[in-house]
C-alpha cells in the first residue's frame, strides 16, 4: 500500500480544513447577523418575508425574521438558535444577541489574521463574557414590582420601533395591569409571574387604540344555535375535547338498506345516540358546553331545547386557558363526565365584537384583546406586545433595569478595556475585541437613525469617560443624554442573556476547524472552487432564502 492514497470518503464528499473552514463559518454567521442589523432600534426598518406558499409577513422582530428565512447552512442555523434561545429565555433582545454574535466573529477573524490561535480567542471571549455579566449587574438599577412608571417605560422601550409604537402609552398600561394581575409574591418575598394565566386574542377591523384588558377569557365563537341563551351568570361550564356526533364507522364500512323502513330505523338510531349524548351533558348540570371538536346539527337542536349554550371548534389553547379561568376539567369521555368536572363562571355576549367574555370566580386569568385594522397590522402588533409582556414579566421577577440607547454597551466596553489590562497573554486582545464588539449596538442604532455612527460613538465615549454611566443615544433628537431619565429603559436580564448567548454561539463557531460534508458544501450546487472561495458558495441556499429582503 506504500504510496497509494487511502480513500475514506465518498466521491461526493467535501472537506474544508483549518483557516478555510473558519473563514467559511464566520462568513456564514456574519451574513445572518447582518441581515437583521437594519431592524435594530426605534428607527429600524421592517422586512417583508414571503414564504414558498405565498404567505406574507411584515416584521422587524429578529427571531421571526430568522425563523421565516430559508436558511440552508449549518453554521448560519447556529446563529438562528441564538435568537431562539434569547426569545425563550428573555423574550426580547433577539436582534441585539444575533448582531453581537456576528460582530464577535468579525473581531475574531481580525485576530486570527494576526496569527492568534482560536483557542486563545475563545478563552478571552469567555473571560470577557463573565466579566461583562458581572458589570451589568453592577450597573443595573433596582426596580420594585409596584414601580408602575419605570416598568411601563420598559414596555414602551420594547415596543418602540415596532407595530405597537403608535399606541405604546395605552398598550404599556394594559400590559402592566395584565402582568400585575398574574404576578404573586412568594414566601421568600420574591415575585413570580405566571403568563400561563394570561391569554392574547386578536381582532381586525378596529384600531390598536381600542385594545383592552379583560378579566377572564375571550372566546371568538358564535352559539351553535340561534335559540341558545347568550348571557349567563354563575353558569356551570363543561369543557369537552371530543365531538358530540354519531361515532364514525370504520374505514370502508358499507350499509345495505333494503327498504325505507330500514333507512328510517337507521336514522332514528343515530338520533337516539345523539339524544343520549345530550342527556349525559344535561345530567352533569351543565349550563354551557365548550367543545374542542364538532357538534352535530341534531345535537345542537336538542341542546337548544334544554336551554344549554354550546360553542364548538374552540382552539385547544383557549380550552386550556378556560380550564384555568373557570377551574374545570377537560372531559374526554362523556360517559365519565360528572358535576365534579364542571367549572363556574359568568358569560357575556358582545354582539358588536361577536365575542363571548367568560369570567371565573376566584381565578386570576386575564385576556389581552388586541385590535388592528388588518391581519398584517394585528400580527405585528401581537409580536410587539408579546415581547413587551415578556420583558415586563422578566423585570418584575428579576427587579433590575438598565439605561437603554446603547448606554450600557458603551459603559461595558469601557470597563472591559480596563479589565483587559489585568488579563495576561493573548487573551487580553480577545477581551479588548469583545469590548469593541458590544459597541456595535450604539453604532447600529445611530446608523439606523440616519446619524453618523463614528461621531455618535465618540460623543458617547466622552460622556462615559466623564463618569456618566447612563449616557446613551436618543435617536429621536440625536443627542447624547441620560437615557434612564429620558424613559429609555431595558431589562438587565435580557442584556445578560444576550451577552451570554452571543458569546457561546461565537465560541462554538470558532472551535470548528474541519468541515466534512457528505455532499457539496455549496448549497447552490456550484463547482468546488477550493480554499476560501468555498465560503460564499456555502451560503448559497441562505442567500437565496434572503433574496427578497436583502
Amino acid at each position: 500500500m506504500q504510496g497509494q492514497p487511502m480513500i475514506i470518503m465518498g466521491d461526493d464528499a467535501q472537506r474544508m480544513k483549518d483557516k478555510n473552514a473558519q473563514e467559511h463559518n464566520i462568513a456564514a454567521a456574519r451574513a445572518v447577523a447582518e441581515s437583521v442589523r437594519s431592524t435594530l432600534g426605534p428607527k429600524g426598518m421592517d422586512k417583508m418575508l414571503v414564504s414558498s406558499m405565498g404567505s406574507v409577513t411584515v416584521t422587524n422582530d429578529g427571531v421571526t425574521i430568522l425563523q421565516e428565512m430559508d436558511i440552508d447552512n449549518p453554521t448560519a442555523e447556529m446563529i438562528v438558535e441564538v435568537a431562539e434561545t434569547q426569545e425563550n429565555e428573555a423574550g426580547d433582545g433577539t436582534t441585539t444577541a444575533v448582531a453581537v454574535a456576528g460582530e464577535l466573529l468579525k473581531q475574531a477573524e481580525d485576530l486570527i489574521e494576526q496569527d492568534i490561535h482560536p483557542t486563545a480567542i475563545i478563552r478571552g471571549f469567555d473571560l470577557a463574557s463573565k466579566q461583562a455579566q458581572e458589570e451589568i449587574d453592577d450597573i443595573a438599577e433596582s426596580v420594585e414590582p409596584d414601580d408602575e412608571e419605570t416598568i411601563r417605560k420598559v414596555a414602551e422601550t420594547s415596543m418602540t420601533g415596532k407595530g405597537a409604537e403608535l399606541n405604546k402609552e395605552h398598550l404599556s398600561q394594559i400590559i402592566y395591569d395584565a402582568v400585575e394581575a398574574v404576578t404573586v409574591e412568594a414566601e421568600d418575598g420574591s415575585h413570580v409571574t405566571d403568563l400561563e394565566f394570561l391569554n392574547i386574542e386578536t381582532q381586525t377591523g378596529r384600531s390598536a387604540g381600542d385594545s383592552e384588558l379583560l378579566e377572564g377569557a375571550v372566546i371568538d365563537k358564535d352559539p351553535v344555535h340561534e335559540d341558545m341563551p347568550t348571557d349567563l351568570d354563575d353558569a356551570s361550564i363543561l369543557l369537552i375535547d371530543q365531538p358530540v356526533e354519531v361515532e364514525e364507522a370504520e374505514a370502508d364500512a358499507s350499509l345495505s338498506v333494503d327498504s325505507p323502513d330500514q333507512l328510517q330505523q337507521f336514522i332514528e338510531q343515530e338520533e337516539q345516540q345523539l339524544r343520549e349524548k345530550v342527556d349525559q351533558i344535561v345530567e352533569t348540570g351543565a349550563d354551557v358546553v365548550v367543545c374542542q371538536k364538532g357538534i352535530d346539527d341534531m345535537a345542537q337542536h336538542y341542546l337548544a331545547k334544554e336551554g344549554v349554550l354550546a360553542l364548538r371548534r374552540v382552539k385547544k389553547s383557549d380550552m386550556q386557558f378556560l380550564k384555568e379561568v373557570v377551574e374545570a376539567n377537560i372531559v374526554s369521555d362523556l360517559d365519565s363526565a360528572s358535576a365534579e368536572d364542571l367549572g363556574t363562571g359568568d358569560l357575556t355576549r358582545d354582539e358588536d365584537a361577536e365575542l363571548f367574555y367568560v369570567e371565573g370566580g376566584d381565578s386570576h386569568g386575564v385576556t389581552l384583546l388586541l385590535r388592528g385594522s388588518t391581519e398584517h397590522v394585528v400580527d405585528e402588533l401581537e409580536r410587539g406586545v408579546n415581547d413587551a409582556l415578556d420583558v415586563v414579566a422578566a423585570t418584575v421577577t428579576d427587579g433590575r433595569v438598565l439605561a437603554g440607547g446603547g448606554a450600557v454597551e458603551v459603559e461595558l466596553a469601557r470597563r472591559l478595556r480596563d479589565y483587559a489590562d489585568s488579563v495576561e497573554g493573548r487573551e487580553q486582545l480577545a477581551v479588548e475585541a469583545f469590548g469593541d464588539a458590544v459597541e456595535l449596538i450604539p453604532r447600529v442604532l445611530a446608523e439606523n437613525a440616519g446619524l453618523d455612527p463614528i461621531d455618535t460613538l465618540v460623543d458617547l465615549r466622552a460622556a462615559h469617560d466623564d463618569g456618566d454611566e447612563k449616557a446613551g443615544l436618543n435617536v429621536f433628537s440625536g443627542d447624547v443624554e441620560d437615557t434612564l431619565d429620558a424613559g429609555i429603559v431595558e431589562p438587565a436580564h435580557a442584556k445578560e442573556q444576550a451577552v451570554s448567548s452571543a458569546t457561546e454561539a461565537a465560541n462554538l463557531v470558532l472551535k470548528i476547524d474541519d468541515i466534512i460534508s457528505a455532499g457539496d458544501l455549496s448549497t447552490e450546487g456550484e463547482e468546488d472552487e477550493g480554499g476560501p472561495g468555498g465560503a460564499p458558495g456555502g451560503m448559497g441556499g441562505m442567500g437565496g432564502g434572503m433574496g427578497g429582503m436583502m
